[in-house]
């Protein structure tokens, strides 16, 4: 079997590793227990843990055993990092329905049967039993504050202010790494890039009780060309839940990203093998889009399934190209025709707010049925609707089918 260090280091996601020859080493043994964690602060992950899903499913394909840790304790506190203000603090009833909605997304990318079955681990289940005084006696007593201050995901939040409740996120995760290694044998934590001073905190106190075998291991973040990062649509974050971001929507933000981060892209979020993915993004001008339409079915299909994926396809092949079905592209009903068309542009949220509708009418942004409107009072009636439904379009990637 191929060592995964091989498999995860030609596909672009290894960033920072704390023992990188030991690593190597580990991943080359049968069965070695690791831990990704994922904070429950919404009921969907969003394209962000997209690649932590991955490398889980990387490694386990290779042997080893996932397991996913959902932080319902945790996230009573929120990470600090890369964040300029204090998270809103979740209830516990909003944090356990996150925490089962999330277990439902991860069942797509790694098995729960076989020698090396994967396992979800609530942190929950033992932070908030924890008495304060032994917890800060025995595990606050081997962290360093000015080291932990010095720390990226602290120093960047000193000038606006930074509170102890925040503080202890990393005494917390860092403990979660020993509860899982004492209780599982885990001996790698992995996340992404923005985890690094958590995962050493844990890697750390492992080592500080007398122990060699812990280490970590961030990947790289799903970035484009520019370095920002990928995964944000005009309506925010681009979840994996259909009921927040449609499949339709899903598979048309890959089919149109830039042309540089189509192969960092097909690396980092297929399972092609890289002898293809080299074909695929050998191409240039208009033959990259067949590439794109490639990704974007084979991402979809990760998140949605095969039959998603294929209504999403012929969705935007009906519109692009004027084959196949419009059934399956983003609709909204509506109850009288006679909508004006700056409420048209707010139902379907392409603008959040009258003022930036007209700012699209008036800037050329918007078309009906192919034609350009350029009047802010213009209002729809029954001619508008052919076969019952009208296209609103912004710009020549965003559509929408009213229905009445």
């Amino acid at each position: 079997m191929v060592n995964v260090f091989h498999t995860l280091e030609e596909r672009g996601y290894i960033e920072q590793m704390t023992h990188p020859q030991e690593i190597k080493e580990l991943f080359g043994k049968e069965s070695v227990p690791f831990y990704i964690g994922i904070d429950p602060t919404a009921d969907s992950l969003h394209v962000g843990h997209f690649v932590s899903l991955m490398v889980a499913s990387h490694m386990q394909k290779s042997g080893h055993k996932p397991i996913i840790l959902v932080g319902g304790g945790t996230a009573t506190i929120g990470d600090p990092s890369g964040k300029t203000d204090m998270r809103k603090m979740l209830s516990r009833e909003e944090l356990n329905n996150n925490v089962e909605c999330i277990k439902k997304q991860i069942e797509k990318f790694v098995s729960f049967e076989g020698n090396n079955a994967a396992i979800i681990v609530n942190n929950a289940d033992w932070l908030l039993d924890l008495k304060f005084i032994d917890f800060v006696r025995e595990i606050g007593s081997l962290f360093s504050v000015n080291r932990m201050l010095a720390a990226e995901c602290y120093k960047q939040r000193m000038e606006t202010g930074l509170t102890f409740f925040e503080m202890s996120y990393m005494l917390m995760q860092s403990y979660d790494f020993l509860y899982l290694y004492n209780k599982y044998g885990c001996k790698l934590q992995m996340g992404g890039n923005d985890q690094w001073s958590n995962i050493i905190g844990g890697v750390e106190l492992i080592r500080k009780i007398g122990k060699d075998d812990s280490f970590g291991l961030t990947f790289k973040l799903l970035t484009t060309k520019e370095g920002k990062k990928m995964g944000k649509t005009e309506k925010g974050a681009l979840w994996l839940d259909s009921k927040k971001t449609s499949p339709y929507e899903f598979y048309q933000y890959w089919r149109n990203i830039e042309d540089g981060s189509v192969e960092n892209v097909f690396k980092m979020l297929t399972f092609l093998p890289m002898e293809k993915i080299k074909e695929l993004t050998s191409y240039q001008d208009e033959k990259i889009n067949e590439s794109k339409k490639i990704l974007a079915f084979e991402i979809t299909k990760l998140v949605h399934g095969e039959e998603e994926a294929k209504k999403a396809e012929e969705a935007s092949n009906a519109l692009f190209n004027g084959q196949g079905s419009l059934e399956n592209m983003p609709t909204i009903k509506i109850d009288n025709t006679n909508i004006s068309i700056v409420d048209a542009i707010i139902v379907t949220n392409i603008a959040p707010s009258k003022g930036q509708a007209r700012t699209l009418i008036n800037q050329g942004g918007i078309s009906l049925n192919d034609e350009k409107i350029t009047d802010i009072n213009y209002t729809l009636s029954d001619k508008d609707f052919t076969n019952n439904y009208a296209i609103l379009k912004k710009g020549k990637k965003v559509f929408y089918k009213l229905e009445k």
